[in-house]
């Protein structure tokens, strides 16, 4: 409806409040400058600009198209630079830890992979841990995963703070261990569940390791116990736990970062990078199809 030439037009006629310097500033003809503003404003079918001999003013109408206009040529710019095909090429091995591929992180890395399809992308999965040992092998360019507060390695990405989930009618009992749904052996969620609950004067009875999220999730949907994770990537259908008047310890916190395997990111590594940190908000949200279902 509205040609983002016209558009770009009318905003430099709002900002010079004169179409001469508007034509100017364009580097465009007068006449076409006045051509431009006509067509939007048929467009429209309103008055933008009130104008005479001496003055241009904009009209209540002109003034609202301002945020339209705006609105419209930022999106308009995103949409090309999204769609413009990237020049960057060459071989990314990524890992990222479970709790982040649950949630908006796959769409991201597709959005980034259709922007830039000539990187030859490569995508591995699992525990933070089992990444950073690939990292050191050689096995992977880069990693997205967790570190404990105050660790150094890898660039912060965000905090997140651990909770206790378990099936919506799962009860803590008042007494005994607390039943405990892991991953194996060095999950850091394991360590830091075990330490927390010693360090309060819980015993834990391990009911089940998985060494999957999936696994996690389905064993203490079927009641065997309670998971500790991240807050802000909760697996689907599990909630805080009820305690019935026991107290769990707070597991404190984790930090999620970005770790490459060179102190100088390449060409690949430092594109996804930005589209990471340029999407931070979306990560921990559920993918919208998914939530739309589960609606």
């Amino acid at each position: 409806m509205f040609d983002p030439i016209h558009l770009r037009t009318f905003l430099a006629v709002e900002r010079d409040r004169n179409f001469s310097a508007a034509a100017r500033r364009l580097d465009l003809r007068q006449s076409t400058v006045s051509q431009h503003i006509a067509k939007l404003e048929q467009a429209v079918g309103r008055r933008l600009f009130l104008r005479d001999t001496h003055s241009v003013e904009l009209t209540a109408d002109g003034s609202v198209m301002v945020g339209f206009a705006r609105e419209i040529l930022d999106r308009h710019d995103t949409a090309q630079r999204y769609f413009a095909e990237s020049e960057v090429s060459g071989r990314l091995r990524f890992g990222a830890s479970e709790d982040l591929v649950l949630h908006e992180l796959p769409l991201i890395l597709a959005e980034f992979r259709r922007s830039h399809p000539r990187i030859d992308f490569e995508l591995a999965v699992a525990l933070s841990e089992d990444l950073h040992r690939k990292l050191d092998d050689g096995e992977l360019d880069m990693m997205f995963g967790k570190r404990r507060p105050g660790e150094r390695h890898g660039e912060l990405i965000f905090r997140d703070r651990l909770v206790f989930l378990a099936a919506p009618d799962f009860v803590l009992e008042p007494t005994g261990p607390v039943p405990l749904v892991t991953y194996p052996p060095p999950s850091l969620t394991r360590e830091i569940a075990l330490g927390a609950l010693q360090r309060e004067g819980h015993s834990a009875r391990i009911t089940c390791v998985a060494d999957s999220l999936n696994g996690l999730r389905a064993a203490a949907l079927a009641g065997l116990g309670v998971v500790l994770h991240a807050r802000r990537f909760p697996p689907p259908g599990l909630e805080q736990v009820r305690t019935a008047g026991r107290h769990l310890p707070n597991a404190g916190g984790l930090e999620f970062v970005l770790v490459s395997r060179r102190s100088v990111l390449s060409e690949p590594e430092r594109e996804l990078r930005a589209v990471i940190l340029a999407n931070v908000d979306r990560l921990g949200q559920f993918p919208r199809a998914t939530a739309g279902e589960g609606q």
